[in-house]
């Protein structure tokens, strides 16, 4: 029936739901049928070790940093995040490799028959998939990134050796609320039983949140800014981090391949786990995190956060798609050194579209454009909102016409910002 990887991909899009497609009428409200996945694979989840990450943003850069840390010190290290750009495979790697063709038609061969019975959604599928593959393939250690929330995240059914938490703000408010309390509330979610977590980010308000828990839990906090202090500037068109520890500079005019300022949040967090990782018998060497940082692009093939795709003009995509993240985006935007600014821009439809827009830079010259999900908001749609809040700018829905629109109006002195959405950017055919 799976004769081809193409195939057995094929089957998983048309008969499971898709959170990325379909939005909330995917998600089921607990873990069974994670549950049930992983029994029926023997309880892979039980097989490796592993760091489990959270957050509203920054989850993904902070996986991709630590899975690469891991790998410069030697360890077999897996990682899973979600979602994908380009390809599937791109969910699941071990040691930066994507997960084989050949064991997603083997895994959809084995899991499909338990399929009616579970009737599991594609997320959990593909958490199981994680899971499986690195049981069979002996990992040390797997980095795994949670979907939407915590407490209810198909991920959630690993106990890891640390637990992290990026951030928390407004995202996703239908499904995880209408607060940041009861946002942190499910983040806090991953917290296990006398298992370390780190927060990144100590925020006014939710931080007893964190504690609370923590304490009832017996979990050792750390909240990382408290030990780590980043500062971010811009020399020579390049974003540069100073890092302090206890008042110490260990990193001066430190320049990553994660460009993005909002980098500077997550920085914190990635060396507070390295910290608390060697307190756990861990061996990483400051050496090894610092190679780590460096070659994280290349280690794990992340894509998308502030990439530059071109210069003269220069041509920036972001997959900052929420009030918080499109905020630290706009602020970088502002730095930058250009005559005239061009933003090619889509969104989908459940987020807080017109908090988005009002804080986008009003000089620029737009291109709305859709991503060929359902979950897209119309490019006419996204227009005639735009207009409301004085963004002006013309329709044009395809998302690499619209690049090449903005490339033809453009000097070599202008900026081009493509973003709004993962979706936007994973559809650039350039990336």
């Amino acid at each position: 029936m799976f004769q081809t990887y193409e195939a057995a991909v094929k089957f998983l899009y048309d008969n499971l739901p898709i959170f990325q497609r379909i939005g909330a009428a995917a998600l089921k409200n607990d873990l069974s049928n994670t549950i049930k996945l992983c029994e029926v694979l023997g309880d892979p989840h039980k097989k490796f070790r592993s760091i489990h990450i959270a957050g509203t943003n920054g989850k993904g850069s902070t996986s991709h940093m630590l899975a690469s840390i891991l790998q410069e010190a030697g360890y077999k290290t897996g990682l899973y995040t979600s979602p994908h750009l380009k390809e599937f495979t791109e969910r699941i790697k071990i040691d930066g490799r994507e997960l084989s063709r050949d064991f997603v038609i083997n895994f959809v061969k084995r899991i499909s028959p338990h399929i009616p019975s579970i009737s599991p959604s594609f997320f959990e599928i593909t958490v199981a998939m994680a899971f499986d593959y690195f049981a069979e393939n002996k990992v040390d250690i797997a980095v795994v990134e949670t979907g939407l929330g915590g407490r209810l995240d198909s991920t959630n059914v690993i106990t890891p050796i640390l637990s992290v938490i990026t951030n928390i703000g407004w995202d996703h408010k239908d499904i995880l609320g209408d607060t940041l309390g009861k946002i942190a509330f499910e983040k806090a979610g991953i917290i296990k039983s006398h298992v370390p977590v780190v927060i990144s980010e100590t925020q006014e308000g939710i931080r007893e949140i964190f504690t609370e828990t923590a304490s009832r839990l017996g979990a050792q906090i750390s909240f990382a800014d408290e030990s780590y202090k980043v500062s971010a500037k811009i020399i020579d068109g390049m974003v540069t981090l100073d890092i302090s520890w206890r008042e110490k500079i260990i990193y001066h005019d430190l320049s990553l391949p994660l460009q993005g300022f909002y980098q500077r949040k997550n920085i914190a967090g990635v060396l507070k786990s390295v910290e608390v990782l060697n307190d756990l018998g861990l061996s990483i060497s400051q050496m090894q995190t610092k190679s780590g940082l460096l070659n994280v692009v290349i280690n794990t093939d992340l894509k998308g956060r502030w990439q530059i795709l071109g210069r003269n003009p220069l041509v920036v995509c972001d997959t900052g798609h929420n009030i918080d993240g499109m905020t630290e985006v706009v602020t970088q935007i502002e730095a930058q050194n250009f005559d005239r600014l061009f933003i090619v821009l889509g969104m989908v439809k459940d987020k807080d579209v017109t908090s988005v827009l009002e804080i986008l830079p009003k000089s620029a010259y737009y291109f709305f454009c859709q991503a060929k999900i359902p979950r897209a908001l119309d490019a006419n749609t996204l227009a005639a909102q735009a207009k409301e809040v004085m963004l002006n700018g013309s329709v044009v829905p395809d998302i690499n016409d619209a690049i090449v629109e903005a490339k033809r109006m453009a000097t070599n002195d202008d900026m081009i910002f493509i973003g709004g959405s993962t979706f936007v950017v994973s559809e650039i055919k350039d990336l």
